[in-house]
């Protein structure tokens, strides 16, 4: 859609200076008729039809009430309504004008084609909700720059009208006098040659610049509150993406050395920590990384331990809190598989019980390396070469 938008508008504009042949015609056709199947289409899909008669039949049923087909006629051709005066539908329809040849004034609306880009742009979609977030503060700063801007427009054409040698000829250029100062752009057309007007103009461009300040620290404030939102949505979105994906609960030292693994075997996982420096540092490394509870129910779903996840990771440095981590996922997804960080001997069998497929135990491993240089040095060169990827020693 962006593409074709884009090629409909680089064919109207090169229509103004250039005769277009019948290939011109065609296109702007097809692309008409595309416009029109979207605007129908997002129109029958802007409001579960079918849900809205099965909800006012339920309705109807409970409280015992007929069933009147002209009210749920009404129901359905409201909420139709509200989309058709809706700024997206609003939109859409006229970008569909520009098609229409016989009336080229028609063309004017060939702008509204590329507000469409807008629906397809989710950083423009991001800058209008931020936007929106600001609502009141936003219209309370419009009222008061209108406010200026007629208070200044009305005293320039006073001090500066022609009969006082002054270069205002009427209320419109007072007007635009106004705007172009109070944005501090200052073309120079138009300048004040009275002491009163040349008074007005710095305290209009004063006025100015604090509504720029006040546009600026709404704007900021409102990103800011809305960063965090837009960064989980990022993580959500990358997170479903990952498939045969590998949920890492802890990312200590073992946890560290996990992920370093699977990242370099290219494989897909998702880390969760508590701990913030912990999630910094997995963040640093360009790893997906949670900052939460990998114990509660929603974060594990949110990893996708019910879609794309494979295996489930229980590495933090507490058995209990591997006990729990197990025993959700285990609720949540009876099918997958869990390996388990062990660190005491005695929770291995609480691990096993709360439904972990495989345990590691660290320390247990160490000590076991420790003895086999002891008892066999070659064997320990050989596991040793392995962990560290020494793939030039000779064993």
């Amino acid at each position: 859609m962006i593409v074709l938008v884009i090629s409909s508008v680089f064919s109207l504009i090169y229509e103004v200076h250039n005769t277009a042949g019948e290939w011109a015609t065609i296109f702007e056709n097809f692309v008409v008729v595309v416009f029109i199947c979207e605007y129908l289409l997002r129109g029958w899909l802007y409001s579960d039809t079918h849900k809205l008669i099965i909800k006012y039949y339920e309705n109807s049923e409970y409280l015992g009430t007929p069933f009147r087909l002209h009210k749920i006629f009404i129901l359905i051709l409201r909420n139709k309504l509200s989309y058709i005066f809706s700024a997206s539908a609003i939109i859409d329809l006229l970008a569909i004008l520009p098609g229409y040849r016989p009336l080229r004034i028609l063309r004017v609306f060939l702008i509204f084609r590329l507000f469409k880009l807008m629906r397809y742009s989710q950083s423009t979609q991001m800058f209008l909700g931020v936007l929106s977030s600001k609502r009141f503060e936003l219209t309370t700063l419009v009222f008061l720059m209108s406010f200026l801007i007629f208070i200044a427009s009305t005293a320039i054409y006073m001090f500066e009208n022609q009969k006082v040698g002054g270069q205002i000829t009427d209320l419109y250029d007072a007007f635009y006098w106004a705007i172009v100062t109070i944005s501090t752009v200052g073309y120079g057309d138009i300048t004040p040659v009275t002491t009163g007007g040349r008074l007005i103009t710095s305290a209009l461009i004063i006025s100015g610049l604090g509504v720029l300040a006040f546009f600026t620290s709404i704007i900021v404030a409102a990103f800011n509150e809305k960063m965090c939102e837009f960064q989980d949505e990022r993580l959500k979105a990358s997170i479903e993406k990952c498939t045969d994906s590998t949920i890492v609960c802890g990312f200590g030292r073992v946890g560290q050395q996990v992920a370093r693994q699977l990242h370099a075997n290219k494989l897909n996982f998702v880390v969760i920590d508590q701990d913030e420096q912990h999630i910094a540092l997995a963040q640093k490394k360009g790893y997906i990384a949670l900052h939460d509870d990998a114990s509660k129910n929603t974060v594990l779903e949110q990893a996708g331990i019910n879609h794309g996840a494979k295996i489930v990771l229980c590495t933090t440095g507490d058995d209990v809190t591997n006990v729990y981590i197990t025993l959700t996922s285990r609720y949540l997804n009876p099918a997958i598989n869990i390996i388990s960080r062990a660190n005491q001997a005695h929770n291995v069998k609480k691990l096993y019980q709360a439904g972990a497929n495989y345990l590691v135990q660290p320390f247990t491993t160490a000590g076991l390396l420790a003895a086999e240089y002891i008892g066999q040095p070659v064997a320990f060169e050989a596991v040793h070469g392995i962990l560290h990827d020494d793939k030039n020693r000779q064993y």
